[in-house]
């Protein structure tokens, strides 16, 4: 085992319950400053028993943290030497115990980006340096030169005591280290909050930090029967948490030392496999990289690109054991960090500043492991229904009466389009709040139309404020000055900066007079344009200063001791001074808070405004950002590599609690060919957020301004998803009240399988539903990897059995390919142009049974548009079966909404022979049955708020 401090009977606290190896009545030696006491015994002989089974326990232990970390092949040919005794002379790193720790276990000890890290330097801070390559650092993969030595000084469990939820102790720190200003008291809290939930805070015991304004569930009694193992090492400090039922290692911070300075906190913890996935916002692929690759967390605007942080900050992970549980970790903490993975292999959280606020979730599945995580940040919002349907923009459309035209040729050629946008060419002057009088003059008849024909209108706003007008001739600057609005300098001056407009002012989202002020601005510009939904962009912010006009000071918030890795090299670099003051607190700790805010501050206004579920689209987001908007994947170019790429970002922000995402489908900067629009639009048919978007100055990519045969294929592309809207919004709903992935990752639903925990060129819809684009140029097929089961073709009812297994489907330019899986039940629905229309037609529900002819699904169904149907008992639910030959619908709530829909059609899926006689509520019906044992009852007029039966022999 390498780790920072090898575990022994007396460095150890054991909380109960232990695994079932090291279980026993009494407690561990008792260590100077502990509160913990022993259980007296009975006799000799059951002390000496409980001592030789406490030893064997913890023997069992140290066994199962070196197996997790080399397992199998990758064990070394020798251990490394145990770490130095406590009190050991810390000041000076033991060549000989450095050069026993493997490379993939070493913590870099000099994180810092741009310096070339010598032997003094590295021996300054009292660590390891062994160069691994001629080159420098980093070379060899990441490997880094300098590295902490086992007896590198941390903190001590001086005591642990019983508290109502679980623990509280003291860790003091006795040797200052390189980073300044070390507290030296932290106070640590255990919360065994659920028996799949464990919470862990470490803060400064001296006075307050500043903490993430998130709202999260306060428990009140400890869990009963956890699912988590937890363990402490006192010298030096370390949490191990295990999973009680396999003995996995989950957390296990003993592998380097922890550090908690006033602008530097670092923890690092062993992995229980190499298979992470989430920290978002990054442009990779779904499954992370553990070689050696540092995930930096500031949210930037920048076109989505590799190996730089983005739009915005998720410090949450799902991560995979041996086995296929899954369980996840949850850094509550806004300030700039970088999550440094290694392949260990090992995790390092690196921000600097706020508190160690840690979650962690049991799972043991992955998609349980998400639910327990918006059971902390919170669910997402059940959507409007149009939000679902297609939306249209391009920045460059110049005219509203260029915009209408685009909108009335969709309407000619009979494509669908639920939402037509603008971008800020609508503004006058790139002012918020404002149309241009002149080439959108038509823009409120526009809306008009729009909405007579079930159509919505979004426009987009950034959160700059023009500040160069004359005075009183701009409400929302003059009076967002009297109020106070606006973020201020470090002087106590409003902030200045420069976007679109000009010069530009900031609204301060964390002040709630701010959000006052943003709902009035948004009701005087509604009573002129009455919009639908909101897009809310540059909200990073985003400046195209660094830092304001006028600069920044030279003071620790804007060059803090340690920098993460940010593109720029600085806090402020293209957004406002770290310095910058809000009613809250400093920049410094609110700027990755800035998108969530301001979503928060507009779906609270468009409710008000609309008294519908609000509309709200953010290119910046932070944990609970579902809540209140959705987000698209920001600026993306017109490449086939975009096209790949869009979906392990659509994933990732399914697992983080934003289902509503997607990217702009043909691309947004650059100019799209037909070929990779018509597959791109095949694709974003399928995003849970679907809107073809593009640049200023490029060629034009709507759907009506291609050629017939693309055309074509774009128009039967959307008519796949308008007719799928029902189980598309069944999908939402579920994920609303149970916080279920909407686009989901093959993995969730075969964790069993290592095949698919790396696949991101696939995806589901659901349980249910397997999407198979192409993604590459030139080619009329598609290669899919099909997990064990029973498969079959949406369209034909083709099925394929499958033993885990890639293979090859034809795909010609005008197909997707969309699979069934076996036991589902799919509603869809007669599409339309529009939502409006759509919702209103019959069903049509595809039962896809299982070999011993079983199936399931659901239906939820409401207005649409209502807020909180499900929380006022607004709406329908009905449940679908399959077994034994009969198929059951049951209506479980009743809703008025359910009543004026019809179920027209039913095709059965794998009836293995053709049936004599099928019966509608006892009923003799017509029937076809098929070769490919595709059964269809038509032409059944059965109201979907009654239910039926089908059956037959």
């Amino acid at each position: 085992m390498v780790s920072y401090k090898l575990l022994t009977p007396e460095d150890v606290y054991l909380t109960a319950p232990a695994p079932a190896e090291a279980r026993r009545e009494e407690t561990p030696p008792e260590s100077p400053g502990s509160q913990k006491k022993g259980v007296c015994s009975t006799s000799k002989a059951f002390v000496g028993l409980g001592t030789f089974l406490f030893a064997l326990g913890c023997s069992w232990l140290v066994g199962t943290i070196f197996w997790l970390k080399y397992p199998g092949s990758e064990l070394p040919a020798r251990a490394p030497s145990p770490s130095p005794a406590a009190g050991a002379a810390s000041g000076e790193a033991d060549p000989d115990t450095c050069r026993a720790i493997p490379e993939s276990h070493r913590f870099d000890c000099y994180p810092e980006s741009g310096v070339v890290v010598t032997r003094e330097l590295c021996e300054a801070r009292n660590c390891c340096f062994i160069q691994v390559s001629a080159e420098p650092p980093p070379a060899k993969n990441g490997v880094p030169w300098c590295f902490y030595p086992p007896s590198f000084p941390t903190y001590t469990l001086d005591s642990l005591n019983d508290t109502t939820l679980g623990y509280i102790g003291q860790l003091t720190k006795k040797e200052k280290t390189h980073y300044p200003r070390d507290i030296e008291t932290l106070q640590l809290d255990v919360m065994y909050e659920t028996d799949s939930r464990l919470h862990v805070k470490i803060t400064d015991k001296s006075g307050p930090r500043f903490e993430v304004p998130l709202s999260v569930p306060l428990a009140t009694q400890k869990a009963s029967n956890p699912a988590y193992t937890v363990l402490f090492s006192k010298t030096p400090f370390g949490l191990i948490v295990t999973r009680t039922s396999t003995g996995t290692v989950l957390i296990n911070t003993t592998v380097a030392p922890l550090f908690f300075a006033e602008q530097f906190l670092q923890m690092s913890t062993a992995l229980a496999s190499r298979y992470v996935y989430g920290l978002g916002e990054h442009r990779a692929g779904f499954l992370h990289s553990v070689e050696w690759n540092t995930l930096t967390l500031w949210a930037r605007d920048v076109p989505p690109m590799e190996l730089t942080n983005l739009y915005g900050v998720h410090p949450f992970y799902l991560g995979i054991e041996p086995g296929g549980s899954a369980h996840g970790v949850f850094l509550l903490n806004s300030n700039a960090m970088d999550v440094a993975l290694q392949p260990a292999p090992a995790l390092t959280w690196r921000t600097i500043g706020g508190i160690l606020d840690i979650y962690i979730f049991l799972g043991p599945d992955p998609n349980s492991v998400v639910q327990q995580y918006l059971e902390v940040v919170g669910v997402p919002a059940m959507p409007v229904y149009w939000a679902l349907g297609f939306h249209l923009c391009r920045w460059g459309y110049k005219t509203s009466n260029g915009t209408w035209d685009v909108v009335k040729a969709m309407r000619n050629y009979g494509i669908p389009q639920d939402v037509q946008w603008n971008d800020i060419d609508y503004m006058n002057g790139s002012r918020d709040f404002t149309f241009d009088p002149e080439r959108f003059s038509t823009l409120p008849e526009m809306v008009k139309d729009l909405h007579k024909k079930g159509q919505r209108y979004v426009m987009i706003l950034d959160p700059g404020i023009s500040s160069t007008q004359p005075p009183e001739s701009y409400w929302p600057y003059d009076e967002g000055l009297r109020r106070g609005v606006f973020i201020n300098d470090s002087d106590g001056n409003t902030l200045i900066g420069k976007v679109w407009p000009g010069l530009t002012a900031f609204p301060d989202f964390s002040n709630p007079d701010t959000h006052q002020w943003w709902y009035e601005n948004l009701q005087k510009f509604y009573t002129q344009v009455p919009f639908d939904g909101l897009w809310i962009d540059m909200n990073e912010p985003s400046n195209f200063f660094d830092g304001s006009l006028n600069g920044c000071p030279s003071n620790d918030l804007e060059n803090p001791p340690y920098t993460p890795g940010i593109l720029g090299g600085t806090l402020r670099a293209k957004t406002v001074c770290a310095s910058a003051v809000q009613k809250l607190s400093v920049h410094y700790n609110l700027h990755s808070l800035y998108g969530l805010m301001e979503a928060m501050a507009s779906a609270s206004a468009l409710r008000k405004i609309v008294g519908k579920r609000p509309f709200v689209i953010s290119r910046s987001t932070f944990p609970s950002q579902g809540r209140y908007s959705g987000h698209w994947l920001g600026d993306n170019g017109s490449k086939w590599k975009d096209l790949s790429m869009s979906i392990p970002g659509i994933l990732n922000f399914n697992l983080l609690g934003i289902p509503l995402v997607g990217a702009d489908i043909c691309g947004f900067s650059g100019s799209t060919t037909e070929e990779l629009c018509v597959r791109w639009m095949q694709l974003g048919a399928f995003y849970p957020f679907s809107r073809n978007h593009n640049s200023i100055d490029q060629q034009p990519q709507d759907p009506a301004s291609f050629s017939p045969l693309a055309r074509t294929a774009m128009k039967e592309a959307l008519l796949l998803r308008y007719s799928l809207f029902p189980f598309l919004y069944t999908l939402f709903h579920r994920a609303h009240v149970e916080g279920w992935t909407v686009a989901r990752a093959l993995l969730f639903e075969f964790p069993d399988d290592v095949k698919t925990y790396a696949i991101d060129r696939q995806f589901l819809w659901g349980r249910s539903l397997l999407v198979t684009p192409v993604l590459d140029p030139g080619v009329d097929y598609v290669v899919g990897y099909f997990p064990k089961g029973l498969w079959y073709d949406y369209y034909t009812g083709d099925s394929l059995r499958s033993a885990g297994e890639e293979v090859k489907l034809q795909a010609p330019l005008d197909k997707i390919n969309l699979h069934v899986r076996e036991g589902s039940v799919i509603p869809a629905q007669t599409p339309n142009t529009t939502l409006w229309i759509s919702t209103g037609n019959p069903l049509h529900l595809v039962v896809a049974l299982s070999d011993d002819s079983t199936a399931e699904g659901d239906l939820f169904w409401d207005d649409g548009e209502s807020i909180d149907t499900y929380e006022t008992d607004q709406y329908a639910y009905i449940v679908f079966s399959a077994s034994q030959n009969m198929f059951t619908s049951k209506v479980l709530h009743e809703n008025i909404e359910a009543t004026y829909i019809t179920v027209e059609t039913v095709s059965f899926f794998g009836v293995k022979q053709m049936p004599s006689n099928v019966t509608v509520n006892s009923k003799e019906t017509p029937f076809t049955y098929k070769t490919n044992q595709v059964l269809t009852v038509s032409n059944l007029v059965l109201n979907l708020g009654q239910e039926f039966t089908i059956s037959w022999i």
